[in-house]
This record gives structure tokens, sequence and C-alpha cells, in this order.
């Protein structure tokens, strides 16, 4: 008649080989995406996390929100910074909202000692 038979099933079935040639594209992507964006992320976090762990008195550091000072306590227990913003102006801040350290000075000896004569 009008109406040509249909052969679906002679055309063979999904291999083993097929399904597996399907997701290379997505391992592919996953790679990339590895390399590109993942690992150079985690770089930038520990060279971030190495920073913040060997700021000292004295440094002059640049805050999250853009506050430039001069470190004048660093308070361990708490994470925390007392920075010199101007003269006899201090802040705390948490160590973890430094966005960088401008300047490395020397560290500087506390005055916490009274004069010996």
């Amino acid at each position: 008649m009008f109406i040509a038979p249909a052969y679906a099933q002679a055309a063979g079935g999904a291999g083993a080989g097929n399904a597996f040639s399907a997701f290379i594209p997505i391992i592919l992507i996953f790679v990339v995406f590895y390399f590109l964006l993942i690992r150079p992320q985690q770089k930038r976090m520990k060279d971030h996390q190495a920073m913040l762990n060997a700021v000292r008195r004295g440094d002059k550091v640049v805050t999250n929100g853009g506050i430039v000072g001069t470190v004048t306590k660093v308070l361990t227990d708490e994470r925390e910074l007392q920075v010199e913003i101007a003269e006899n102006v201090r802040i705390r801040v948490k160590q973890d909202m430094l966005s960088s350290v401008v300047s490395k000075t020397d560290p500087v000896p506390a005055n916490d000692d009274k004069d010996k004569d």
C-alpha cells in the first residue's frame, strides 16, 4: 500500500562503546574546568592564607573595605588586628578581612616594657 514498513529493529542496539564515548565530552569539560578555574582558585586561596598568617606589627595593610592602615597589634586568639588608620585612631579588624599587605616591615619591638635605668 502507501505506507512503507518500518525497520526500527534492524538498526543495531546501543553498545557499551557508544555509552562511554557519550561521556568523553563531559569528562573533557570537567578536566578543562579543573585546570582553568578550580586549581588556580585553590592556589590563590592558599597564597592569601599564607599572607594572612604572616601579617605582623608594623605592616601596612588594606582591608576589604578599602581602609589603609598600619598594624599596631596582632591578637592571635581572636584572629583580629588593631590597625591605626590615622594618628591616634585605631580600629580592630578581623584578620580574614584583609585584602592585601601593601608593605612588609621588620618586626617592631613591643613597648610593653618600661624603661630600665
